[in-house]
């Protein structure tokens, strides 16, 4: 072979085996966000002050149609974790483990441990109490702040630390330090565990979960104090949509209970809404600036070229839209999720992609871009490929679902109505159907080209009535039917 050419070849295959940090096992560094809808400025939000997470989005990629499976922590959490979707996994409450149903199971960490790494969790990764919480086999050591139910972590003032309860004040802006809070001692925590592994010899797969802006929102004065609340929008409607069943706009009574709230939410006042949606944005530049100090570690580390980092959101989050708040149902504000991913050597950088992808494919993605196998029966699809191309054709649907009971706000296991939801590049179709019978009790379909707030069910619209049927068609094919060609 002649030398000119010999060099070219060895150039080509230096520049291949580096892409993914393919000659040595990349870290990754996992960041899970409580409760995080995508207000974040690299999402086009114009009240977010999010500097560093956008910094984070300019290294790496946005994926800005990202959807969770269940939109509440817990199953949204252990199918992520577990590669699975709820119905696989029968997770689909908050008291419910998968290894009651797969015992033997290779979670997410545990697939990487099996590989070499050094797994940690810091903070809430699993559910953030009872036996959904904890995952031995997941953690080369014990998970520490994985429960951050202490008062004087939850609270400041005098006021609230003398309360009773888990919910006293829904908010909360106290001249405090960060690490008053569980989520600025997960940020010391994760500092120090940064400078342990730097020391190492071992690649390290560390979790990383924040709580806030799960309520109560509470954190510190001076994120408070970097929004004009009159800057902040109103929600685009307090109303329910149209034509919506009971179902889907039935209330999870978690902002409920709080010592400032009515049962009631309907008699909120526009000041209290306005409270809330500031002391969210508040929370949401608190745990900005946690994640900015872990960003600027990895730099003073030299860790950040040999670090995958994945940021992502458990579920989204209403807060007044639609009339409803917090989580648990089906539509868009609850199901999309931020994801932002960050890969050493990735082709492009600072780019977003319009794909519709899912918080399932995060497990085979991690899995490949590290080099490791991607274990079979897996429920999701690596999105390597969108790093390399964001706008290549993918998937055609993502998929989520939420149960309800007949009567109760809150369900058990899978209730007695599942409601099956699909979202297209257009619509969001939902079919409730009976757990028992099968029956479809009601559907829901949104034209997100009209009507992009989700406030009219058109699914009894003769006019929609093909889009109807081929949504239908698509539900019941299942998410392989949505995988690309």
């Amino acid at each position: 072979m002649k030398a000119p050419l010999r060099s070219l070849l060895i150039f080509h295959f230096v520049i291949y085996i580096f892409q993914f940090g393919a000659l040595s096992a990349p870290n990754v560094l996992f960041i899970a966000i409580d409760d995080l809808r995508p207000a974040l400025g690299c999402y086009g939000d114009t009240v977010a002050i999010s500097p560093n997470i956008d910094r984070l989005a300019s290294q790496g990629t946005v994926f800005k149609r990202a959807y969770c499976q269940l939109a509440v922590c817990g199953p949204s959490r252990l199918s992520l974790l577990s590669g699975r979707r709820p119905d696989t996994i029968k997770v689909w409450d908050l008291a419910t483990h998968f290894r009651e149903a797969f015992p033997d199971l290779v979670t997410l960490p545990q697939h990487f441990k099996n590989n070499g790494y050094h797994t940690r969790s810091i903070g809430k990764i699993y559910h953030g109490s009872g036996v959904p919480s904890k995952d031995a086999l997941s953690w080369s050591e014990d998970p520490i702040y994985d429960s951050g139910r202490k008062p004087e972590w939850r609270y400041a003032s005098p006021e609230n630390l003398a309360g009773t309860g888990l919910k006293r004040a829904a908010s909360e802006g106290v001249d405090t330090l960060d690490n008053t809070f569980v989520d600025g001692l997960v940020c010391d925590a994760t500092l120090k565990a940064l400078d342990t592994f730097k020391a190492g010899q071992q690649p390290f797969f560390l979790g990383v979960g924040f709580r806030k802006p799960h309520l109560p929102f509470v954190a510190p004065k001076r994120y408070w104090d970097m929004y004009d609340r009159s800057d902040i929008s109103e929600p685009v409607s307090s109303r329910h949509p149209k034509g919506a069943p009971e179902y889907a706009i039935r209330t999870w009574h978690e902002l409920e209970g709080y010592t400032d709230i009515p049962e009631d939410l309907s008699t909120l006042t526009p000041a209290k809404i306005q409270e809330l949606r500031h002391g969210y944005y508040a929370c949401i530049s608190y745990v900005d600036a946690l994640i900015g100090r872990l960003l600027d570690r990895l730099d003073e580390l030299g860790l950040a070229d040999d670090t995958v980092i994945c940021l992502w959101g458990d579920h989204g989050f209403h807060l007044g839209e639609q009339g409803l708040w917090t989580k648990a149902n089906n539509f868009e504000l609850s199901a999309r999720v931020p994801l932002i991913l960050s890969v050493p050597g990735q082709r492009t950088i600072g780019s977003s992609s319009d794909a519709i992808v899912e918080l399932v494919d995060l497990y085979p993605t991690l899995a490949d871009v590290c080099g490791l196998s991607i274990p079979d029966k897996l429920e999701g699809l690596s999105m390597k490929p969108l790093l390399e191309n964001p706008n290549r054709p993918w998937k055609t649907a993502a998929f989520n679902q939420y149960p309800r009971m007949f009567e109760g706000l809150r369900h058990k296991r899978h209730g007695d109505v599942m409601g099956y939801a699909i979202r297209t590049d257009r619509y969001r179709y939902v079919q409730w159907k009976n757990w028992k019978s099968g029956k479809i009790e009601s559907q829901e379909l949104y034209d997100h080209n009209s009507d992009p707030d989700e406030m009219n069910n058109i699914a009894g619209n003769p006019e929609y009535a093909t889009a109807l049927s081929q949504h239908q068609k698509r539900l019941n094919a299942g998410w392989k039917g949505a995988l690309p060609e």
